[in-house]
């Protein structure tokens, strides 16, 4: 079985996952808990995926100087050009959102005549949290990790109006081939690719973001969901946007509040647009996927711990029997990781862990060891 479609109505109990069983049970899980929930005073923070590094001073200067403009209101044409000329794009296929949840909720309510919407699991909570918050009936794909969550196109339903996927995806770190994602678009639909972490991922030879859709224009319905938080650690300022059809944009725009996007948050946009940015992102993705490697490495030899699919981004799935109780220990002993079971398509065997610095990764792998040997 490569995924398994499920109603939003499901009641079975959530289980333990063998393989290959992807949970259909899992439709009372807290779909609102995020990473941030497992942080708390003392512990080292695995569990939230936004890098953890100063600001360089290009981002941080016009950031700082912004502040200097609040009393006027927000002017969002300029950062909209830079996004825009970023992807080759022309600004009406750019809409600038508080953050990229805030374009899962606009989605939802723009597009509540759609009929099938489906959600591919395991993922991001938000989309699905949106579109039940809306009044939307949600199916899920469940997708199999005896197969290494990979997307299996076929298993989207042909009259699906709806679909989102992430990629990379959390919490899998698995990065799906771009032709399997274009093979989902069709007229009549709209396809939502949430590519918050498209920024973390590289591939030896290849310039750029393996795997991104975020330039394709030809692709009817589609509709690109980035996000500026996590590789710049601006979490707290709210930034992002979605890349799409001039037409869909409108629909959104439609309802989204005036001014969503403060000035701050717009300079931090134009920064981060720039070529200097690029250059900076793509070397940060490079580092990222040597530490990603020790981590996984690490994580490898341990006893019982299975390293999920290919990891591809900011953070790495593991599945151990009794990880929630692991987790627990890891808290008590100073570290926090998020826990799987509030991912419909997991369950508490699951844990993410965020990919930091080798001399990180080293202390937290021991302290993990020294709690399996137990």
């Amino acid at each position: 079985m490569h995924a398994q479609l499920t109603g939003a109505s499901a009641a079975s109990p959530a289980e333990p996952d063998p393989p290959g069983d992807a949970r259909a049970g899992q439709d009372l899980v807290d779909l609102a808990h995020h990473g941030d929930a497992e942080v708390g005073e003392g512990l080292v923070d695995l569990a939230v995926n936004v890098r953890q590094a100063p600001q360089p001073s290009w981002l941080a200067g016009p950031i700082t100087a912004s502040l200097a403009d609040l009393a006027a209101y927000p002017d969002p044409r300029p950062a909209r050009a830079a996004v825009a000329a970023r992807h080759g794009r022309p600004p009406a296929e750019v809409l600038l959102t508080a953050g990229a949840a805030e374009g899962f909720v606009l989605l939802a309510q723009a597009l509540r005549g759609a009929r099938r919407p489906v959600v591919v699991h395991p993922q991001f909570t938000e989309p699905e949290a949106a579109l039940r918050a809306a009044g939307h009936p949600v199916e899920r794909v469940l997708l199999d990790p005896a197969d290494g969550f990979r997307l299996r196109p076929d298993r989207i339903p042909a009259d699906a109006d709806l679909v989102m996927i992430g990629n990379p995806t959390n919490p899998t770190s698995v990065l799906h081939p771009a032709a399997d994602l274009a093979a989902l678009a069709r007229p009549g639909r709209v396809l939502v690719v949430d590519e918050a972490f498209a920024d973390t991922t590289c591939a030896p030879g290849v310039p750029g973001e393996p795997e991104s859709l975020a330039a394709r224009r030809d692709l009817p319905g589609l509709l690109v969901v980035r996000s500026l938080t996590k590789t710049w650690g601006l979490a707290g300022l709210r930034i992002g946007y979605l890349l799409g059809e001039a037409a869909l944009l409108e629909r959104l725009a439609a309802v989204q509040p005036l001014w969503a996007v403060g000035t701050p948050a717009l300079a931090a946009a134009t920064a981060c647009a720039s070529p200097e940015a690029v250059r900076a992102e793509r070397a940060i993705a490079a580092r990222l996927a040597a530490d990603r490697d020790h981590l996984v490495a690490r994580l490898s030899a341990l006893p019982g711990v299975r390293v999920a699919g290919r990891p591809a981004s900011a953070f790495v799935l593991i599945h151990r029997p009794g990880a929630d109780q692991v987790r627990v220990e890891l808290r008590r002993r100073g570290w926090a990781v998020r826990r799987g079971d509030t991912f419909p398509g997991l369950g508490p065997d699951w844990l993410r862990i965020a990919v930091r610095d080798r001399s990180t990764t080293d202390a937290f792998t021991t302290v993990l060891a020294e709690i399996l040997e137990t």
